[in-house]
């Protein structure tokens, strides 16, 4: 999976200001996250994100890097070390899972793939081939699509 460059965050950041006024709000992450099927409260975004609730670029690459990277953290120990949290973790991946499962037969295909993620407004339909690299990368027993444990190797392992 090709990694999230600076100018991919600026146009995913560009997406989720749904209003314009330069800042990403709670309400707008949340958004994003029900689009994807994970469930979370408001308090858990405000805990993430600061008090103010608002994301301006610089800050939502530094959430990005914190948050959504890991950065120094080792994904599979912490689910490892925290059964609780793993539980979660396990049960949002089946859901976002499903949402690129588009017909429900258990496998992500390149063209589910493509089709969710221009759905959700982070790709462009000319950018097509990048989902089939994707899932190149991660598709360990090369039958050309991702199941769930493969999935959930490319949302935990990637550099992204």
């Amino acid at each position: 999976m090709s990694p999230i460059n600076t100018a991919d965050l600026h146009r995913i950041f560009d997406k989720l200001d749904r209003n314009g006024d330069g800042v990403v709000s709670i309400e707008e992450l949340m958004w994003l996250l029900q689009t994807i099927g994970v469930q979370t409260s408001r308090d858990e975004l405000e805990l993430l994100v600061g008090k103010n609730g608002l994301l301006d670029p610089i800050d939502f690459l530094l959430f990005h890097d914190i948050v959504i990277k890991g950065k120094n953290v080792d994904q599979r120990k912490l689910r490892q070390e925290d059964d609780i949290e793993g539980k979660f973790l396990e049960k949002d991946l089946a859901k976002a899972f499903e949402v690129f499962d588009l017909n429900g037969d258990g496998f992500i295909s390149n063209d589910e793939l493509k089709n969710a993620l221009c759905k959700l407004g982070l790709l462009d339909e000319k950018c097509g081939k990048d989902c089939k690299n994707m899932i190149e990368v991660y598709d360990t027993n090369s039958d050309g699509k991702l199941d769930f444990e493969e999935f959930k190797d490319m949302m935990l392992l990637s550099d992204s």
